[in-house]
Order: C-alpha cells, then structure tokens, then sequence
C-alpha cells in the first residue's frame, strides 16, 4: 500500500514537473522568441503594417478606410468626401446588431448571385455615382472606363487598394478639389502604383491610404 502511494506521489510529481517544463517553454520561452525575431526582422509588419502621417499611426495598409463627408441630419447614409482618393464600395458590410453601445467594424461580403437582382441595382447605382463624381468641366467619364473594383465590393469589404484604373479615373476630380494639376496627381498615382509580386502573383494596384497620405503631404506645399 505504501509502495502505490509512493509510486502514485512520483507519477504526480513527474506529471506535474513536464507540465511546468512544457508550460515555460511552449507558454513563455517560444511566444518571447517568435516575438523578438518578428520584431527585429519584420518589425513594420509584425505591428500591424502602419501607415504614419504627421508622427501619428494613421492606419493599416492592410485594411481599407472610408472617406466620407460627416452625416448631415436625416441622413443615413454619408456622402463622400470628393477630396479624397475613393476605395473600393463596402456593400458587405453588416451592421452591429449585437452590441449597439460601440460602432464595430464588420467585415463580409454580400453573398449575392450575379444575378441577383438587388446586387445588379447596387452595381448600375454605384457605376452612376462614379461617373458623376468623377467627370469634371472639361472631364467626363465614360461607361466604359469604370472598372469592375470601383463598382464591387471585395470579399471582405476591407480591401485597401484598388486598380490604377480606378484611380486614373480619379484624377480630374482630385485635381479640380485640391487646386493641383491633373499632371501633378497622375504623378501621385504612378509613385504610388505597386506591379504584381515577383512579377507574377496578383495585379497591379494602388495602396488608398497610403496615396491620401501623399496627397495631403503634396497638397500642404501648394
């Protein structure tokens, strides 16, 4: 009896001791080391690659932000504010019906046929006020430039960039708000257009946030 009480006491101390081993090494030990090396390596991209303006983090180059005018009373929905490169629409987005105290950002996509009939009304609206609010006096857009991002929400209704297409349409309207040349700003796009990765993963695209950063920095030296 005392020999399976003192064999029980060993199998608990041994139990016990891997479990603090295990616990130190898996629990603290490997989490600081990833963590120093994530740091030291990637620093900008294990921090959530921020985009800083004016000393201040200002957001995320992964995920997209909005550019819109305050609501004004009555209104439910904001109109854009047309100084401001546009990103892509965010027709997934859900609304917080859990928890009504704070205003989440909901991530999702519409989950609508093609043929939907709802989703081909938000399509033929959204390439209308894309037309509208980019043809300017001496610059009117054409259906057939609007690209299919400008128009559609990605699947997670956060993407950050678009296509130099749609910021090429952009540009009369950037212009014409800011006081700047249509030169100036096709300028803005070019240094701010990324190729696909190694040449050949993904398209060509254009950061929304990182090009309002630049654009508030070109318009500050007017």
């Amino acid at each position: 009896m005392n020999n399976s009480v003192t064999n029980t006491v060993r199998l608990l101390g041994a139990g016990l001791r891997a479990l603090l081993v295990l616990t130190l090494v898996t629990g603290v030990i490997y989490p600081l080391v990833v963590t120093g090396v994530a740091q030291v390596l990637f620093n900008n991209k294990a921090n959530g690659s921020e985009i800083k303006a004016d000393g201040r983090v200002v957001g995320s180059s992964l995920i997209g932000q909005s550019y819109n005018l305050p609501l004004k009373k009555g209104q439910e929905t904001p109109d854009a504010d047309l100084k401001w490169f546009q990103g892509r629409p965010a027709n997934g987005l859900g609304t917080n019906s859990v928890n009504t105290q704070y205003s989440l950002l909901l991530s999702g996509a519409t989950n609508l046929s093609a043929d939907n009939k709802d989703l081909i009304q938000q399509v033929t609206d959204a390439k209308a006020a894309v037309i509208k609010d980019n043809s300017t006096a001496d610059h009117k857009v054409k259906a057939s430039e609007v690209p299919a991002d400008a128009v559609t929400s990605s699947a997670s209704g956060l993407d950050p960039n678009i296509s130099p297409e749609y910021a090429d349409i952009q540009v009369h309207r950037i212009a014409e708000q800011n006081g700047l040349s249509v030169a100036q700003v096709e300028k803005l796009v070019e240094n701010h257009t990324d190729g696909r990765t190694l040449g050949f993963i993904g398209e060509p695209r254009v950061n929304v946030l990182e090009l309002n950063v630049a654009l508030k920095d070109l318009v500050a030296k007017q």
